[in-house]
């Protein structure tokens, strides 16, 4: 979204005022999709700076400090930047013009888009589409920089804390429990968009997992919190990342990590090998060409080229010059594997084999991913990147390496697990645009390849930065630190755990991962063996139930998308005309708006006139900041 705004305001004017040859012409909603496909690239691989790099030098696992290390940093950014881009290409048949998932982000996005390079002299419509987005816009990103200012009025209403200070005590544990109001544009435009049954799913999860299984597991001795402070009994905290004993005395949110890793990873596995013939059409779509080629040259029937018509679902609107050939996907994924390898052996001691196998599961993951953001715009990676150092733990502890080498291989290969299924979903979500507008699938691949390129340099860069001027994001040292980074706290208990003789997953946790794995299965058989097709928003999306275990107890998102839903399908129902008019455009300025407004508020830290320094507490737990 900020790739196709800043895109728009940046390159539109240059392309007025320059001549053709220094890049001046035409510019379009084409042009302005591939601008922002190139910003989505630049922006996918930060993720590996607030998780797994932090969390390896706490551990000691690295060297002394990040500019020590920054050649590393570099190539392993590298690897990272390309495997995911290049196994995504022939994904874009199965979601986007087979199964259609929403991709309710890209969808605001192409809608943004559209309406930018609505001219003066456009009809009607077309003007209150943009006048829509542009007042939503207006009022998103100023809600978000003003709520700062005053968060426990403004942005988050934590009405529990409310009753709890005026005499009804019990009701704290709704805190505690993470059901807080918010008022955040951003996941009620989501809402707007996604169908009833992924929110429905989504906040039916939360319940599930953080009103009914974990108040039972604190009940029955099975997890455990951490009182917030002497001075507020019964207000407990429920997400400690950093335990003494994860497998006998874990934290609700650690016990929920495997449970919904199950949820996650089953679901998709499900929904994929029920659609195992749609998998292999796509593949045989994209392979064509090149099978054609061979028969020729075998005289074995070369003109007998296969043709796929509407019906078959992979009808594709592009033309074939403006579509990825395979051998360019193909290429570029053996090269970018090919360089993994070689830059995980020589520069971090890993074996190739180990390395491999890390690629494949991390396609695997980035098919969770993938459904994840296709279905409710959120891509747990950092728990994909758990889930895949568990394996990789256990691996690394049957070829009997030392805890330190085990801790250090097992963070790396989740974390090409981690920029593997972002890379993947941020593809797939521009391929989501691309489709809508008309646009080449080739030249997304060549923008979100240099795009890749400039982050490998600029993203290692801020982090180097970041660390010298606030070393206790590397640290341990330090019980403060300006940015909470709460991944690097999941990132360093799971490497510690799993480099645990024993499997550091709880017995109780295990048990009920099986169940939902046994309940998930049965659910997508049934649904595709008796369910109608038309009925299929009646099965539970067990995605975004897993979504809700693995987000911990901030029950916020499920919330405030399920009220987003609930809006759109009064809408509809009352007035559709007015909703398709303007619905679109009012989410996706909601979406925009609120990214944009957190930019706004960066830029007050860094000024020094931020909420932190000048907002008030009123309405917050504890009389504390929390904006």
């Amino acid at each position: 979204m900020f790739g196709s705004i800043f895109g728009f305001a940046i390159l539109k004017p240059l392309s007025k005022a320059l001549p053709d040859r220094f890049g001046g012409g035409y510019f379009g909603p084409k042009e302005n999709v591939c601008c922002q496909s190139a910003a989505t690239a630049a922006g996918s691989l930060g993720l590996l700076f607030t998780s797994g790099f932090p969390a390896a030098y706490q551990l000691g696992l690295l060297g002394a400090d990040p500019s020590a290390d920054f050649g590393r940093l570099i190539t392993f950014t590298l690897c990272c930047a390309y495997v995911g881009i290049f196994f995504t290409m022939p994904l874009r048949r199965l979601y986007i013009l087979k199964l259609k998932l929403t991709f309710p982000s890209s969808v605001a996005t192409a809608y943004t888009i559209r309406s930018l390079h609505v001219g003066r002299d456009a009809a009607a419509n077309a003007r209150k589409k943009t006048w829509a987005l542009v007042t939503s816009f207006a009022l998103a990103i100023s809600w978000r920089v003003t709520s700062e200012y005053a968060p426990g009025i403004m942005w988050d209403w934590h009405w529990s804390w409310w009753f709890y200070r005026a005499g009804w005590e019990w009701i704290i544990c709704a805190e505690s429990w993470g059901w807080v109001w918010e008022w955040t544009p951003a996941f009620i435009g989501c809402g707007l968009l996604v169908p009833m049954n992924s929110s429905a799913s989504f906040v039916g999860g939360a319940v599930l997992a953080w009103a009914i299984l974990g108040p039972a597991l604190v009940a029955t001795g099975r997890a455990f919190g951490e009182p917030m402070s002497p001075l507020y009994p019964g207000y407990i905290d429920y997400a400690d990342m950093d335990l003494a004993d994860p497998v006998h005395r874990p934290s609700p949110e650690y016990w929920m990590i495997w449970p919904g890793c199950m949820l996650l990873l089953t679901s998709s596995v499900a929904e994929i090998a029920a659609n195992y013939k749609t998998i292999a059409t796509a593949f045989a779509v994209l392979l064509e060409p090149a099978v054609a080629q061979v028969r020729a040259l075998t005289n074995a029937g070369g003109d007998k080229a296969a043709h796929y018509k509407k019906e078959d679902g992979f009808y594709d609107p592009v033309p074939l010059e403006e579509q990825t050939p395979w051998w360019m996907w193909c290429g570029g994924l053996v090269l970018s594997s090919v360089l993994t390898m070689l830059v995980m052996k020589y520069q971090f001691d890993q074996n190739p084999g180990i390395t491999l196998l890390s690629i494949i599961f991390a396609f695997i993951f980035s098919l969770v991913g993938a459904e994840c953001v296709g279905r409710v715009s959120v891509n747990p990676v950092t728990t994909l990147g758990n889930f895949s150092q568990l394996i990789f733990g256990g691996i690394s502890k049957g070829s009997a390496l030392s805890p330190q080498r085990n801790e250090l291989n097992n963070g790396l290969t989740g974390m090409i697990t981690l920029a593997a299924a972002e890379q993947c979903s941020d593809m797939l979500g521009d391929l989501k645009a691309t489709h809508l507008l008309g646009a080449s699938p080739r030249v997304q691949l060549y923008a979100q390849c240099f795009g890749a390129l400039v982050s490998i340099f600029l993203s290692t860069a801020m982090y180097v930065v970041f660390s010298k001027a606030y070393p206790c994001i590397n640290t341990l040292s330090s019980s403060t630190c300006e940015f909470a980074v709460p991944d690097v706290k999941s990132w360093r208990a799971v490497s510690i755990a799993v480099s645990d003789s024993s499997l550091p997953i709880p017995t109780s946790s295990g048990i009920v991962a099986l169940a939902f794995m046994g309940i998930v299965l049965a659910s997508t058989f049934a649904k595709y063996r008796w369910v109608p097709a038309e009925k299929h928003h009646w099965v539970p999306n067990w995605n975004a139930v897993g979504i809700a275990f693995v987000l911990g107890p901030t029950n916020t998102y499920p919330v405030a998308m399920m009220f987003g839903s609930v809006i759109a399908f009064v809408w509809k129902r009352r007035w559709p005309r007015a909703w398709f008019l303007l619905g679109y455009a009012i989410a996706a300025g909601m979406i925009a708006g609120e990214g944009l407004g957190g930019i706004v508020n960066a830029a007050l830290e860094i000024g020094k006139v931020s909420g932190n320094l000048y907002g008030t507490a009123v309405g917050c737990p504890m009389n504390e900041y929390c904006g």
